[in-house]
């Protein structure tokens, strides 16, 4: 896939230099605008670019911690969900990658996932407890091998920075545009420059506030588009090449697909990142789209009868979509045949849950500190983490329990 890590390499430099570009042009427009003149705009400039060098460090050393904390995602151990660590690590050493991510549990009972980071060194992993608790283990493996394969593919430094520089462009356009609006309708002196043209400034002003308003979400979405579905569809070949078992990511796929939650910890920076689309109406792509159709990966996934390499991967996508196979040729052609395993049977302990959102409260719980204890009469007492007590009285049978 080294022409894949080529290609997202270098759109994380045209993607650097755009942004400074276009946050330049802002400047010299909030320089134009409040300065009064094409010399307050050069000053504009300056500042602008002095912006982006600090946000492009940002993105490059930060801006995975910044998108993880805006996704509302915790740091976990392994004491919070032992299986998750499990998968994390067996995909981590599949992928041959040189350290393990950062493992994050996001509070959102909606299922799905992302993975955010400047390289393998420095990646990291987030689920949603909604995810932990409706996925059996080779259906969670393979949303894990998916991200995991964002990362081995450098798709995840092209998604960061892509998620803090748009933000301080969208940002920077609605500082424009209220300003822009103030100083048009609040009575704000003119310069003497503004009194000589009379009204006429104002008027430019408020013309070019509307077209910053209205191309700061048009270049939102151009951006989006740029994110590119292929990548999609490559991390999605490379989960079934590292678990060599098709069905779990696409049995994980139709689960994400069948709920109607959207996640209120995602916004629209943050969208691109996860495995599925993570609004409501998730099933309606349009040109602009970030996501390919969730029903169409999985009919590819499920088309994969002969292997799990990116050879089969590329003849199921074609037999699906009719087009073109998306896997570059370097990494068909240098692949040996990779045979697809059996599924795993399901624990004794996935098969007795049959109400996720007990369990989606559980894994809530433990993130957010709380303490499990249970009685001898069978009812499990949830300790939340300011309890002091050494002590505790079963509601139930009335034994008092050690803490």
């Amino acid at each position: 896939m080294w022409e894949q890590i080529r290609v997202n390499k270098r759109n994380s430099v045209i993607l650097l230099g755009l942004m400074g570009a276009v946050l330049c042009g802002l400047g010299f427009l909030l320089g134009f605008a409040f300065g009064g003149g094409p010399e307050a705009g050069w000053v504009g400039i300056f500042v602008a670019a002095c912006i982006w060098v600090v946000m492009m460090m940002v993105s490059l050393f930060s801006g995975d911690q910044i998108l993880l904390a805006s996704s509302r995602a915790k740091p976990v151990t392994e004491e919070v969900h032992p299986q998750l660590f499990n998968v994390v690590e067996e995909m981590t050493i599949a992928a041959n990658l040189p350290k393990m991510p950062a493992v994050y549990i996001i509070n959102d009972p909606a299922p799905n996932a992302f993975a955010t980071g400047r390289n393998p060194q420095h990646a990291s992993v987030a689920v949603t407890a909604g995810l932990l608790a409706r996925l059996n283990r080779d259906e969670l493996q393979g949303v894990i091998a998916h991200e995991i394969s964002h990362i081995l593919h450098r798709d995840i430094l092209y998604v960061t920075v892509a998620g803090v520089m748009l933000g301080a462009v969208v940002l920077l356009s609605q500082v424009f545009f209220r300003g822009m609006f103030y100083s048009a309708w609040g009575g704000r002196r003119y310069s003497s420059r503004s009194r000589e043209n009379g009204g006429g400034a104002q008027v430019l002003i408020m013309i070019l506030a509307i077209f910053a308003a209205i191309l700061a979400p048009l270049f939102a979405q151009i951006l989006y588009f740029s994110l590119s579905r292929k990548r999609e569809y490559l991390a999605d070949a490379g989960a079934v090449r590292l678990t060599r078992y098709p069905e779990g990511l696409a049995g994980a796929l139709e689960k994400i697909a069948g709920t109607e939650l959207s996640m209120e910890s995602a916004n629209k920076v943050t969208a691109p990142m996860y495995i599925a689309n993570p609004f409501r109406g998730r099933k309606a792509v349009n040109l602009f789209s970030t996501h390919p159709p969730i029903e169409e990966r999985i009919r590819i996934l499920r088309a994969m009868s002969h292997g799990a390499g990116f050879k089969d991967y590329n003849q199921a996508f074609e037999q699906v979509t009719h087009r073109v196979g998306v896997i570059p040729p370097s990494a068909v052609g240098s692949e040996d045949s990779i045979g697809i395993r059996q599924g795993a049977l399901p624990t004794a302990e996935e098969a007795a849950v049959k109400h996720p959102q007990h369990q989606i409260g559980d894994i809530i719980r433990k993130v957010n500190g709380f303490r499990f204890i249970s009685c001898s009469c069978g009812l499990r007492l949830k300790l939340p983490p300011d309890y002091n007590g050494k002590t505790i009285r079963c509601p139930r049978c009335k034994r008092t329990l050690n803490i």
